[in-house]
């Protein structure tokens, strides 16, 4: 079993998308997956259909410290289920606050039966993104890769730079539990000269040669493990149109004219990076997905 978390201090950089889409993708490659959905605005929980509701959701896993069948929900993509938001009022991020092991909680909690290797294959944990956040907090640390959407623009950079590195390298001393490594994904790359300069700019920063040198000292340790990876997700209408439909963005545009590459195309290519044993593995769509036409 992979766990992967995605995480960011910054809110609207696609962190709900990504997330449903990974998971999506794996389970019609016939994965079993879970999805758990940590942020208060409870936005993947209501991604894809819910076709059957559990009585219970986060709260009950955290507090409880374990995950059981009536915390979760089936949804409507064969092979993806999703523990649900359910802490609209923040009741759980105070309780969790003053807790000693805060940190721990929801790694200790997928250590549960019900999500064992035996029964799911993957969890894909969505987060909140603000500077401060106790269950974000124990969910990247619960990950065994933690993936950062990085809009290529100015202000998303400088939060990856100021926000979340700095979030890491506060969070790991205070837990038992070591994060794993950090991917980070180019993410609604515009065609522009700008998000040209800024993503060539960020993998600069992060290439070997350069690392000591362009990030803070205090990052350097959490530098080490961060990864700039080759696939792009592009800033394309496929991705948009696949949430008001309530469907994968690879099962929406399989299929596109023009030079950017189609959302089933990014999506294996991006999944593949993260997880070398699954390439060449393909998802199963259905016959009745139709093409995009180019909207760059």
């Amino acid at each position: 079993m992979i766990k992967f978390t995605l995480v960011s201090t910054k809110g609207g950089v696609g962190k709900t998308t990504l997330a449903a889409n990974l998971g999506a993708l794996m389970a019609d490659m016939g994965l079993r997956v879970l999805l758990i959905d940590s942020d208060i605005q409870a936005s993947l929980s209501k991604y894809f259909p819910i076709l059957q509701e559990a009585p219970f959701g986060l709260t009950k896993v955290i507090t409880s410290g374990m995950v059981t069948p009536d915390c979760i929900s089936r949804t409507a993509i064969e092979g993806l289920d999703i523990v649900r938001s359910d802490d609209s009022e923040k009741t759980l991020q105070s309780w969790l606050m003053f807790r000693i092991d805060r940190g721990d909680r929801l790694a200790n909690a997928l250590q549960s039966p019900c999500v064992s290797e035996d029964y799911y294959d993957c969890i894909v944990i969505d987060t909140q993104g603000s500077p401060s956040c106790p269950i974000r907090d124990a969910a990247a640390l619960a990950a065994d890769q933690i993936i950062i959407p990085i809009n290529p623009d100015t202000m998303s950079s400088r939060e990856f730079y100021d926000g979340t590195m700095d979030m890491f390298a506060k969070l790991e001393p205070n837990s038992r539990y070591r994060l794993g490594p950090i991917k980070t994904v180019i993410y609604k790359k515009k065609r522009t000269r700008d998000a040209k300069t800024v993503e060539e700019t960020f993998r600069s920063d992060f290439s070997p040669k350069n690392l000591t040198q362009s990030i803070k000292q205090d990052f350097i340790k959490m530098g080490g493990r961060v990864t700039v990876l080759n696939t792009t997700v592009p800033d394309a209408k496929a991705y948009t149109e696949s949430v008001t439909l309530g469907i994968p963005a690879h099962r929406h545009e399989v299929k596109r004219d023009g030079s950017m590459p189609s959302a089933f195309e990014t999506m294996h290519a991006l999944l593949w990076e993260l997880v070398p044993n699954l390439e060449g593995m393909y998802a199963n769509t259905s016959a009745d997905n139709q093409q995009v036409e180019g909207d760059a």
